[in-house]
């Protein structure tokens, strides 16, 4: 039986009304929910046959010439020198932060990254600091206050698009912040930009010209490459430091070949500058039209990415708007408290390139109605 201390916890999540529960997507409804935002989940055909399993660590029997092959094809891809495969963003970001922040280092962070970054934040043994979201003002003052010092390492660690807010960080901002200090790097979570940002979806930081000046960059494979898995991009040394130190790297089977594959061929589809990348950029522009069209800007947080944000404070009221619009046809999902502040429940609505300006017409019409 599940221990007292963990049914009440169980029990505050029901009163909260904010309990956690697995549903099937019901495939009949417009999707507005997944991170699929180029469709590649249902396009990608891995060339050949493929292993199911990699049968073991990459250091021991599951390393092979094709992970070598995809992670220099990853590499060439955002111009960059190494990439070091993952088993998916979450090991990426624990193991790279994890095995870089040491004793004594500090860490920056603005307060609204993920999960993940958090949680190797918390497995490292550096000290850290949050700063608030976006504010460069605060970031520069904690810099200036706590980033000096003869053997410390400062990191500072943001999202290129935040996953629950889907606004941009200011890179071009930060990174001239970072150079300032001659022991500072920036790290930069890539997972809700690549394939939506910049020529051939590359991600904020190629798009703006700034890969040379990100330490390490994380770009996941589980959204817009419709795949699974992850990959660190950064020098040669960071590689091989990764391969001795990174934990989720080397305590792990590795990536299967079939997964590779899909990797692979996700890669192949940006390469060629698949017509779906620029197809999902203009229907971001003409869904912020929208937006203003049917008076529901005061609602949404504006943004340039895949993800749209449509603030509805309460659980209750957020997770009932949210039923209407699946009734009506559209897969929308509520974003409840404690994943966002109190107050601050949302509607998170994913926008993709096989999605339609009807299909958008007709959801924004719902939801204004909805909400008057």
């Amino acid at each position: 039986m599940l221990p007292d201390k963990l049914l009440r916890k169980l029990g505050m999540r029901h009163l909260g009304k904010s309990m956690r529960e697995l549903v099937v997507p019901d495939q009949e409804l417009i999707d507005f929910s997944s991170n699929d935002y180029l469709g590649f989940a249902k396009i990608i055909q891995p060339h050949g046959d493929y292993a199911s399993g990699a049968t073991g660590s990459r250091l021991l029997s599951g390393h092979s010439a094709l992970h070598d092959q995809i992670e220099q094809q990853i590499a060439h891809f955002h111009q960059v020198e190494n990439a070091l495969l993952f088993n998916s963003g979450y090991d990426a970001n624990i193991g790279l932060i994890s095995s870089v922040a040491l004793r004594g280092d500090l860490i920056l962070y603005d307060e609204l990254v993920h999960a993940s970054i958090r949680d190797g934040i918390q497995l490292s043994m550096a000290r850290s600091l949050k700063y608030r979201h976006n504010d460069m003002d605060h970031l520069a003052i904690l810099l200036d206050k706590f980033g000096k010092g003869e053997d410390q390492n400062v990191y500072v660690i943001t999202e290129s698009v935040f996953s629950m807010d889907g606004d941009m960080a200011p890179l071009k901002t930060i990174v001239k912040l970072v150079e300032k200090h001659d022991h500072a790097r920036l790290i930069l979570d890539e997972a809700h930009s690549l394939g939506v940002l910049g020529k051939h979806g590359a991600g904020l930081a190629q798009d703006l010209g700034l890969q040379d000046s990100v330490f390490a960059r994380v770009v996941t494979f589980g959204k817009a490459l419709g795949s699974h898995g992850a990959a660190v991009l950064g020098s040669f040394d960071l590689q091989q430091y990764l391969i001795n130190f990174a934990r989720s790297f080397i305590y792990t089977t590795a990536i299967p070949p079939h997964a590779l594959g899909c990797i692979q061929a996700g890669y192949e589809l940006l390469e060629s500058g698949h017509e779906n990348v620029p197809k999902l950029q203009q229907l971001i522009q003409r869904f912020n039209r929208l937006v203003i069209q049917n008076g529901l800007r005061l609602r949404f947080r504006e943004s340039e990415t895949a993800i749209q944000i449509c603030l509805i404070t309460g659980n209750e009221v957020a997770k009932a708007a949210a039923k209407a619009l699946q009734k009506n046809g559209y897969d929308v999902r509520a974003i409840l408290s404690p994943t966002v502040p109190h107050g601050q429940e949302r509607l998170r609505l994913c926008l993709h390139s096989y999605n339609t300006e009807t299909q958008i017409e007709g959801m924004l019409h719902i939801l204004a109605r909805i909400l008057k």
